[in-house]
């Protein structure tokens, strides 16, 4: 059965091709100043999910989707050959090696990791870079105030700042942080649950376009910003997509993890222009929302929208 699963994995390359927008396909390789390579998509927790024997995470254990890898992106500067990782994800090994596939070269660094929040899913990846593993030496980390505190009284991460494998970097609400000469990056806040830190999403200036990034957020009302306008000031904007649509997950109050369902997220989109529609793409979805599989009717309606699907090792220009 092994061609049927290869069928199907160039089946949907095909469909993830012909709706996004921005991206470099040739040979999967990157050709621009500054890119967005696209590491992950699902929820901090992966797809499929531990102990999860629904009919979602089935579809991986049957051959009919592949594994989903945690969401995260990383900015590409090829001419000062060096990249940038927001968020360190459970997979960080796994896509540190798609970074290094995708460059075709062992001489890009690593020059810095900027994190989110302290969820599970988006810093966790930083134990990699301990003694047990790669062993790093002063690796920046760019955090806002309390992720600061937070690494820095709770181990294990205690010991990666106390044995010198991070460097960490404060950040600041809407300040600009020049990553190089053709790269910049500014952090905002974002309403979430925040038990252990403050939660940002990033505008990501590149040498030709601009792109806004909020993995994480509650519901698009509870914020003092308005992301209509945020939209119409970007080239690309990958928002979260953590759920489809209430009820995706029976038996729990999903008022408890709240996040814009991606049902509100495309009729509120829908009041922009197609042009402007057409910058909006999804990620960080968890195993139970139905646009992973290509196939669905969730998935078409996203399209039918004028909006996209991230996924893996999509690269999107700067």
């Amino acid at each position: 059965m092994q061609w049927l699963s290869i069928l199907i994995a160039l089946n949907f390359l095909l469909i993830s091709c012909q709706h996004q927008i921005g991206t470099e396909e040739t040979q999967n390789r990157i050709f621009s100043p500054t890119s967005v390579l696209v590491l992950g998509v699902a929820q901090d927790a992966g797809f499929p999910q531990a102990n999860c024997s629904k009919s979602c995470c089935n579809k991986y254990y049957s051959g009919k989707l592949t594994k989903k890898m945690v969401s995260s992106i990383a900015l590409i500067d090829t001419i000062n050959r060096a990249y940038w990782i927001i968020d360190a994800t459970p997979d960080f090994p796994e896509q540190l090696r798609m970074i290094k596939e995708v460059l075709h070269g062992p001489d890009y660094q690593l020059a810095g990791i900027l994190l989110t929040h302290a969820h599970i899913g988006h810093y966790t990846g930083l134990m990699h870079l301990g003694r047990e593993v790669m062993g790093a030496s002063k690796v920046p980390v760019y955090v806002m105030p309390r992720m600061k505190d937070f690494l820095i009284k709770n181990g294990p991460w205690s010991q990666l700042v106390s044995l010198g494998n991070i460097e960490l970097l404060e950040l600041g609400d809407e300040a600009i942080l020049n990553l190089s000469h053709n790269l910049k990056i500014t952090p905002f806040l974002v309403p979430h649950r925040d038990e252990f830190s403050e939660t940002v999403g990033f505008k990501i200036d590149g040498v030709q376009s601009r792109l806004l990034f909020i993995p994480d957020i509650d519901k698009w009302e509870k914020w003092d910003k308005n992301i209509l306008e945020l939209i119409h000031r970007v080239d690309y904007a990958l928002l979260d997509g953590s759920f489809f649509a209430n009820g995706e997950i029976p038996g729990r109050d999903m008022s408890e993890i709240p996040h814009p369902f991606i049902e509100e997220s495309i009729t509120l989109f829908g009041q922009l222009d197609s042009t402007s529609r057409k910058k909006v793409g999804f990620i960080h979805f968890n195993h139970t929302n139905p646009v992973i599989d290509p196939y669905s009717d969730q998935y078409q309606q996203v399209i039918d929208r004028g909006m996209w699907i991230a996924r893996e090792g999509q690269i999107i220009v700067l």
